[in-house]
């Protein structure tokens, strides 16, 4: 399983772990249906180590909403469009098309190893993630994908210090940096004042202008409304 594999596996699995949370199994059933989820409930279980028992139910809708890797640079696309449009100047850069946000196959890995890099770091930013956590982790993601870079790469990221100017170095393009900013809104709780000072630095960092954080979060806040 390479990068984007495993990103569309994380944000796709947010509905199946949902579904298995205790007092959510579907009508007339006396437990979840572990089985059935496969290595989507895999990801799931390695997603709910990542956020937390607390945050699971929020983001189990949201990422039902955006579904995977392509949903997520389809919804980052429109925002930067309706950012563009409502600019009272000239655009500060030519309209994006949506092929800017679903990368050439050469480019894949890094984009979404950016996105990856951005949610486990916005997981990260209420504290939560220990030592025991971090190994829990290591051995779902070994079921998961026996690519030994990819582990390595990952668990060095869970280990990482918390550091918005580190995530931020990852966006080679203000399309890349819209698609991290978007997942981390995704990944955190914004009533918290801790998550959300880390989302505030997180875009300076990026180089956000102000109107399009804002309309990315409004993205992020519709697409939580129709999940």
């Amino acid at each position: 399983m390479n990068a984007k594999n495993l990103l569309d596996q994380l944000l796709g699995s947010g509905q199946s772990l949902l579904s298995n949370l205790p007092g959510n199994a579907p009508a007339g059933e006396g437990k979840p249906g572990y089985a059935n989820f496969g290595t989507g409930m895999l990801a799931g279980g390695v997603l709910g180590l990542l956020l937390g028992d607390k945050r699971v139910r929020k983001f189990g809708g949201k990422a039902a909403a955006y579904g995977g890797a392509a949903a997520l640079g389809a919804l980052a696309f429109r925002a930067y469009s309706t950012w563009q449009r409502n600019q009272s100047a000239a655009p500060v850069a030519p309209l994006a098309q949506p092929t800017a946000f679903l990368p050439a196959p050469a480019e894949e890995d890094n984009h979404s190893r950016a996105v990856l890099k951005a949610l486990i770091a916005a997981a990260k930013s209420d504290g939560h993630i220990d030592a025991r956590e971090r190994g829990l982790i290591d051995d779902k993601l070994g079921a998961l994908t026996s690519e030994p870079a990819l582990r390595s790469w990952i668990d060095a990221e869970v280990a990482r210090p918390l550091d918005p100017a580190d995530v931020a170095a990852a966006a080679h393009s203000i399309e890349v940096a819209s698609e991290m900013y978007l997942v981390s809104v995704l990944a955190v709780d914004t009533e918290s004042f801790m998550e959300r000072a880390y989302l505030d630095e997180l875009a300076k960092k990026l180089d956000l202008p102000a109107e399009l954080k804002t309309q990315l979060e409004t993205e992020a806040k519709q697409a939580l409304a129709a999940a």
